[in-house]
């Protein structure tokens, strides 16, 4: 029987390599994505060539009557409640505290760390009324560790994540869903390209592997989580950082 995850953001960066590779797991696939249809459409056409079993869905992962709709049309379309949700919608707002105004903070909070709940809520509740087991994955940051700056929102949001991610995984497992978190550290995307242009040399001189992160480097790791090789985990946050937030500041050059 053919197994069905949700992604949430799925149709650019990190979310579209996930979908991606939880397609070629041979999973089928609903993903969400809001504004333009445009590289949703052109996602789910070229995967559909390929004979794979997906779908994106237009929905405010923020907003409560959304999630409810998208997740009760997700369903339908599997045929049933899905076995895996990674809640991977992301925004971020480049400002200092002090300029950072209330509408930015609340936009960034509302899909970050609201998107990630009421995800989580709905579609644990779904995985519940069929009787079945499931595994969530919530995308967090080197932001659950260390404190950005200039990143104040974005900061705020995946620390919350991160300790929802434990509480959601002490109450869903006696209900035999897992709850996990994937924390990427430096990941090449379309949007941290905006941030740096030259975002590849500025933090693989800072990382210890010396590159930087793909998007694929995330979905594996990702797959793990959802797999039955990791049913004993739960509650459990994986760096995916190529060392970057292991190592300490430090004074002294080491050797190459």
């Amino acid at each position: 029987m053919t197994k069905c995850a949700i992604i949430t953001g799925g149709s650019s960066g990190i979310g579209r390599q996930l979908v991606m590779s939880f397609v070629e797991a041979g999973y089928a696939v609903a993903f969400t994505y809001i504004g333009s249809p445009t590289e949703a459409d052109r996602l789910v056409m070229s995967l559909g060539r390929k004979g794979a079993k997906v779908e994106g869905f237009a929905c405010d992962v923020g907003h409560g009557e959304s999630v409810a709709a998208f997740v009760k049309k997700a369903c339908e379309w599997f045929g049933g409640a899905p076995d895996v949700l990674v809640n991977n919608a992301g925004i971020q707002t480049w400002s200092s505290l002090l300029d950072l105004t209330e509408e930015q903070w609340n936009k960034v909070i509302r899909t970050n760390l609201t998107g990630c709940f009421l995800n989580t809520k709905i579609v644990a509740q779904a995985m519940i009324d069929a009787k079945k087991p499931g595994s969530i994955i919530n995308l967090g940051s080197g932001c659950n560790k260390l404190g950005f700056p200039h990143l104040v929102d974005y900061t705020a949001s995946k620390g919350g994540v991160e300790q929802f991610t434990k509480v959601a995984a002490i109450e869903l497992g006696p209900k035999g869903i897992r709850v996990n978190c994937v924390a990427p550290g430096a990941i090449l995307t379309e949007r941290t390209l905006d941030e740096a242009p030259d975002y590849d040399a500025v933090w693989s001189k800072v990382t210890p592997l010396r590159r930087v992160g793909t998007p694929l480097d995330i979905a594996g790791p990702v797959l793990f989580l959802a797999s039955e090789q990791a049913a004993f985990v739960t509650g459990q946050t994986l760096w995916v950082d190529g060392g970057v937030f292991s190592q300490a500041t430090w004074p002294y050059d080491l050797p190459a």
